[in-house]
């Protein structure tokens, strides 16, 4: 397995397979005795930070109030 410039390997697919690996599964690197191991996590994927606006701004709010609101995070 080579890593490339940007520290990405590709997961052998019988790896992937044996642990559920599909598109968009979070995993985790997990070190015990100077070995690694990787491991399907069951936390959430992160949310969008812009989440927490949603559904506060009104009609009554302009374009440049509603973009403040998004700065002030």
């Amino acid at each position: 397995m080579r890593v490339t410039s940007k520290g990405q390997v590709t997961i052998p697919r019988n790896v992937r397979e044996k642990l559920g690996i599909v598109p968009q599964t979070d995993i985790d690197f997990r070190e015990d005795k100077g070995r690694f191991y990787i491991v399907k996590t069951t936390k959430t994927r992160r949310t969008n930070k812009f989440k927490k606006f949603r559904g506060i701004a009104t009609s009554k709010m302009t374009t440049d109030e509603i973009l403040q609101l998004t700065r002030e995070i």
